[in-house]
């Protein structure tokens, strides 16, 4: 995409637009060696979403936007959010408070990691979970969001099965006053149900039909690795141990306790599914379709837990 020239108005002065303050910001990005990962994989998205939400636009409307001229004190705006991007190292959704997965916007700030999830991906599109993969489709009438954070699957979750009530757990007290946020936000409140617990901690003698869970499992090299921008985020969020299975080990422990006759359990685990297979050689994981591919979330019916 090529610079548009500014554009000039009688009286006005002369005025970039949106294309010419997009191309000059993506450069920008680009020659700083920003990292990307959380909303956003590239310089061009990023730019778009800054400087739209720096405009009060949504950030999918882009393209009808490109030729727009700006006011001086639009572009200075722009450009500050842009330059703060640079200098302060935090992700987008950290400058703007805000977070998308598919159509749905999420409050976010530092209290939380941003979220970015496959799981998402099955919710929004509708994929109900199955005991086995025999078994006819299921609708939950309880569900779980194990290690939620801002309670987005949560939502999600409360969203697409509107019979269903939600528990969202996460050990950081922190984090679930973002997601109370949230779900106060989605005027959920009477179908979600926060609960500070360290995994199945605080969740003694509740079942539910449908576990999900994205828990910390970045592994120690991998940590000791993280570009900055990473390292914004809480680092409990991330870290699971050695090979990054701190986690779901223990939630693969004790899940089948929380889980009803027919249940299923979904976790996801980014890059370890080598390192999962092998540390749980008898476990018969399934491994759905995403947007990345296969292997980055499995699924177990409860009679396939240990």
């Amino acid at each position: 995409m090529r610079p548009a020239p500014a554009v000039s108005r009688p009286g006005a002065g002369v005025r970039v637009t949106v294309r010419a303050l997009l191309e000059a910001s993506i450069a920008k990005l680009e020659r700083a060696g920003v990292s990307y990962g959380h909303g956003t994989t590239n310089a061009l998205d990023e730019a778009a979403w800054l400087i739209l939400r720096s405009l009060g636009l949504p950030p999918t409307d882009l393209n009808s936007h490109l030729d727009d001229a700006l006011t001086a004190a639009q572009s200075t705006a722009a450009k500050k959010l842009i330059d703060r991007r640079i200098r302060t190292r935090k992700p987008a959704a950290y400058l703007l408070h805000e977070a998308w997965l598919g159509p749905h916007r999420f409050y976010v700030d530092e209290r939380v990691i941003v979220p970015r999830s496959y799981i998402a991906e099955l919710l929004n599109r509708g994929q109900t979970p199955r005991s086995t993969p025999r078994n006819a489709e299921s609708v939950p009438g309880s569900v779980l969001d194990l290690c939620s954070g801002s309670g987005c699957l949560a939502i999600l979750a409360a969203l697409r099965w509107p019979g269903a009530m939600v528990d969202a757990a996460d050990i950081s007290a922190d984090a679930l006053e973002v997601a109370k946020r949230n779900v106060r936000d989605y005027k959920l409140e009477d179908r979600v149900r926060l609960v500070r617990s360290d995994l199945f901690e605080a969740l003694a003698g509740r079942k539910y039909d449908l576990i999900v869970s994205n828990p910390p499992y970045v592994k120690a090299s991998s940590m000791a690795r993280l570009p900055e921008e990473y390292r914004k985020e809480p680092g409990m969020a991330l870290a699971s141990g050695i090979d990054g299975l701190d986690h779901t080990r223990a939630i693969l422990r004790e899940a089948k306790r929380h889980l009803n006759r027919g249940g299923t359990l979904i976790v996801e685990i980014g890059r370890n599914r080598k390192a999962l297979e092998k540390a749980f050689p008898t476990l018969a994981f399934e491994w759905p379709k995403t947007s990345g591919g296969r292997g980055y979330l499995f699924t177990l019916g409860r009679e396939s837990l240990p």
